[in-house]
């Protein structure tokens, strides 16, 4: 289903005699179904858009701060969308940290980025916080796997890397011995294994709630198929339209916020003690949502995206108003 594309965004966005805003999203592949919702909403919005590849970018450090540069031409935005993949966290934050370093509006941050990817460190920030999530065991040995199972309520339970996307690294052990055998080849890879508790309830579904700016703007039900336990979009579960409850986009929210980001999908398990986040994505797909919901997410993104940079320029930086010259096309303009 193609959703329409909302005009409201055009009107009353910048005063008249300054140029188009710029957007820079960091992604690398343009022909994907988000980033290439996110292009054409912010070109309807009026922004110029360049997509980029932020592991061919580069950075440089010296008395004036930092710089990033693309094929040799810096690159001089006023808003980064970045899509950070979970394979190249390591390599695409620090690029993500070069653009916050040059004052630039970034949605999301780094460091929402790399404590999202990291699923013990995320699992801790929001327990601190009060947020509900499953019972949830790091074991630094194999020999350690029966104490964690029985701290999480015994077999079958989930057996999962530290770090994974799209359901992978992700197991349902069924007994002890097979949640020893899933612990020892982790470790063996030095990965970072968790044994976590498995919701009988929640056996191959959960709620996706796509938080925008502090608030749940669409959600929707994933069930896998078949024998699959995980429900993921990119596994081939079905979507469908929800109704979210209060209450479930209530720790939604607190869980993006915890995390530091503005944009997120944040993955809710339905328990018999209530909803549990089962996970916070920093880089959330759009397709799944937009055909479940009916929602123009993209769009939400970015009228959010519109409200940022509006408040920016209501402060009074003097860094989005360009000199009569630039206007004029005199001026520096090696990034466009």
């Amino acid at each position: 289903m193609r959703i329409p594309r909302s005009n409201r965004l055009k009107r009353g966005l910048w005063s008249a005699g300054v140029m188009e805003p710029r957007l820079v999203i960091l992604s690398r592949g343009p022909e994907l179904y988000s980033t290439k919702r996110m292009f054409e909403e912010a070109e309807a919005a009026g922004w110029s858009v360049q997509i980029l590849d932020p592991l061919k970018l580069t950075t440089v450090v010296d008395d004036n701060g930092v710089k990033v540069f693309n094929k040799g031409w810096p690159v001089d935005c006023d808003a980064v969308i970045p899509r950070i993949g979970n394979s190249i966290t390591g390599k695409g934050v620090p690029i993500v940290k070069a653009f916050e370093r040059m004052g630039v509006i970034v949605l999301n941050e780094g460091g929402g980025i790399s404590s999202s990817r990291d699923k013990l460190m995320a699992c801790q920030m929001m327990n601190e916080r009060g947020i509900p999530v499953p019972i949830t065991a790091n074991v630094g040995t194999w020999q350690d796997t029966r104490r964690a199972i029985s701290r999480v309520g015994g077999t079958p339970c989930v057996v999962k890397v530290t770090e994974g996307t799209h359901g992978s690294g992700v197991f349902l052990a069924h007994t002890e011995q097979q949640a020893r055998q899933l612990v020892y080849q982790m470790l063996e890879r030095d990965m970072r294994p968790l044994v976590q508790e498995y919701i009988k309830e929640s056996h191959g579904q959960d709620v996706r709630a796509f938080v925008v700016g502090g608030k749940v703007v669409a959600a929707m039900r994933r069930k896998a198929r078949g024998g699959e336990f995980r429900s993921n979009f990119h596994l081939g579960a079905k979507v469908e339209k929800l109704e979210i409850p209060d209450k479930h986009s209530e720790i939604a929210c607190k869980a993006a916020e915890t995390m530091g980001l503005d944009i997120a999908g944040v993955d809710l398990l339905e328990s018999s003690r209530g909803a549990l986040v089962l996970e916070v994505n920093s880089s959330p797909g759009l397709e799944g949502i937009e055909a479940a919901s009916g929602v123009n997410v993209a769009s939400k993104i970015i009228q959010h995206l519109n409200r940022v940079w509006e408040k920016k320029v209501g402060q009074g930086d003097s860094s989005e108003a360009p000199s009569d010259q630039e206007v004029n096309g005199e001026g520096t303009s090696d990034a466009y």
